[in-house]
Formats: structure tokens, C-alpha cells, sequence
């Protein structure tokens, strides 16, 4: 055996196993999704009813769908602002401004991300109840009445209500992102820079930003897919899609139909407009974010 085909096989023997399971968790999943979506089916009966398109159809005039987008996309765009921001302040603090204790509160500021979902969930629900809440009693503090705001009972605050734990927890890890690339630039960019007497805003804008530019994509695109395939966790857990759905997201409303309701076919069809909004947002991100990279030698 010649030495190329060695080295294909050897190459083989890794790809092949990877793109099996693959094939086997993301896949097959999908296809399966889409097959089930064409039938009427409880999820537990062996009898499945072809409809076709049906599902589809229904879900063009069901109002809770539109809500479950809107949300979807309310989460995604706030998320994006609100975790960007914070995490490139942070980033920045602790690598340019040289900062006292800075490994300590790298340490604080990934902690949420070491904490479960469900964890955040349930705490931020005691942070939120209007009898006995954090935030609840430390606005009484300046107030003659006891405050007792339903944070997420309440139709017009339920939805703002699910930003800070959804922000909160998912700082830090985008935070560990940044700074690793902005250790990666070379400081004597910094230093020409001072030379010529750029302030620490210039230098970010004009060094710093355009050079992290690729970690700031991917962390975007990250929330993003993470958001819209994953937002129901919180939901599930803060407010089950209520107070009469105002709250709903697209994976929440998944759950509700097919483990609660049993339209288990409705909700695979949910599960596919999920992936293609997916598909979309990603690709259109895609194209909105593209710029020439930029490359220091």
C-alpha cells in the first residue's frame, strides 16, 4: 500500500465515524421531523393520519405562532445588544485598562455559565415574585407602598422581564471569547498608537475592534442560533409560555403541542419552520456581517 493511501485511510478512519454519528443525532433527527410533520399524530399511537401540507396551513392563521416569532426575534435582537455590549466592555476592561484582581472576576463574570439553565430559571423567579422578590422588596425601599409588581404576570413586562437572566447568564463565556482575541493582538499596535496619540476610544475603534471582528461574528451568530433553539428553557421555566402566551417562543409552543397537547405532527411542524427561520437568520447574518478580514503580521 503506498503511502498517499495510508494516509487517506488514515483520514478516513477518523472522518467516517464523525460524519456516521452525524448522520445518525443531527440528520436523521431532521428528516424524521419533516416526515412527521406531514401526518396528524398524538406521538403515542401507532396510527398516523397523512394530512400533507396541513399543518403548515394551520399554522399561518394561528396567532400564537406569530407571537412565539415575534418573541424568538425580541430575545435575539436584545440578547444580541445587551450580551455584546456588557461582554465587550468586560473584555476590554480586563485586558487594556490592566485592572487589579482581573483573574478574579473573569471568574465572576463566567460564573453563570457554569450554573444550570434551569438553576438561573428558578432563581430568577424568586428575584421576580411580587410577594417575597429581591426586586420587588428593594423597590419598596423608595417607595411609601410596599411594591408588588408581578414582574411575569404581567402581559407588558413578562417578555422585558426574561432579558437580564437570559443576558446574565450568557456574558461570560462571550467575555472569555473577546479577551482571548484581544490578547492575541500585538501590543506594539497599542504602543504606535499612543505614539500618535490616539485615545483609548480611537484605539478601540481603529486597532481593537476591526482585529476581534471574526470572534464578534461568530459570538453574534452563536447567540443568535442559541436563542432561537434554545429560549424555551427559560421561558419553560419563568413563565410556561404565559401569561396567556405572551411570553411563547417557537420552542416553548413546540413543547406545549406536542407533550402536553399531543399534536405531536403540529409541533414537528414547528420544529421545521424553528430550522428554517434558522437557516435564514444565519444566512442573512451572514452576508450583513461579511468584511474583508484583517490579518497583522
Amino acid at each position: 500500500m503506498s503511502a498517499n493511501m495510508k494516509r487517506l485511510m488514515f483520514i478516513v478512519s477518523f472522518i467516517v465515524p464523525t460524519f456516521l454519528l452525524f448522520c445518525l443525532f443531527t440528520v436523521y433527527p431532521i428528516l424524521k421531523g419533516i416526515y412527521i410533520s406531514l401526518f396528524d399524530w398524538s406521538g403515542s399511537s401507532e396510527h398516523m393520519d397523512f394530512i400533507g401540507l396541513q399543518n403548515f396551513r394551520e399554522m399561518i392563521s394561528d396567532p400564537v405562532i406569530r407571537t412565539a416569532i415575534y418573541n424568538d426575534y425580541f430575545l435575539v435582537f436584545w440578547k444580541v445588544i445587551g450580551i455584546m455590549l456588557l461582554a465587550t466592555l468586560f473584555a476590554v476592561a480586563l485586558t487594556r485598562f490592566h485592572m487589579k484582581k482581573a483573574a478574579f472576576f473573569r471568574v465572576v463574570f463566567f460564573f453563570p455559565n457554569v450554573i444550570s439553565v434551569v438553576v438561573i430559571g428558578v432563581l430568577w423567579r424568586y428575584v421576580y415574585n411580587p410577594n417575597l422578590g429581591f426586586l420587588n422588596s428593594f423597590l419598596s425601599l423608595f417607595t411609601d407602598e410596599p411594591v408588588k409588581t408581578p414582574w411575569l404576570g404581567d402581559e407588558k413586562l413578562a417578555m422585558w422581564s426574561l432579558l437580564p437572566p437570559s443576558i446574565w447568564a450568557g456574558i461570560g463565556f462571550y467575555m472569555i471569547l473577546l479577551i482571548a482575541a484581544i490578547l492575541s493582538i500585538s501590543d506594539s499596535l497599542y504602543e504606535a498608537a499612543e505614539i500618535d496619540g490616539a485615545t483609548q476610544w480611537k484605539q478601540f475603534w481603529q486597532i481593537t475592534l476591526p482585529l476581534i471582528w471574526e470572534q464578534m461574528k461568530v459570538s453574534i451568530l452563536s447567540i443568535v442560533m442559541t436563542t432561537l433553539n434554545g429560549s424555551f428553557i427559560i421561558v419553560t421555566i419563568m413563565t410556561e409560555g404565559g401569561p396567556d402566551n405572551a411570553t411563547q417562543v417557537m420552542g416553548s409552543y413546540l413543547y406545549q403541542m406536542g407533550f402536553k397537547q399531543f399534536h405531536m405532527g403540529y409541533a414537528a411542524a414547528i420544529g421545521v419552520l424553528i430550522l428554517v427561520l434558522s437557516l435564514i437568520t444565519t444566512v442573512a447574518l451572514q452576508r450583513l456581517m461579511k468584511r474583508e478580514v484583517i490579518e497583522i503580521s
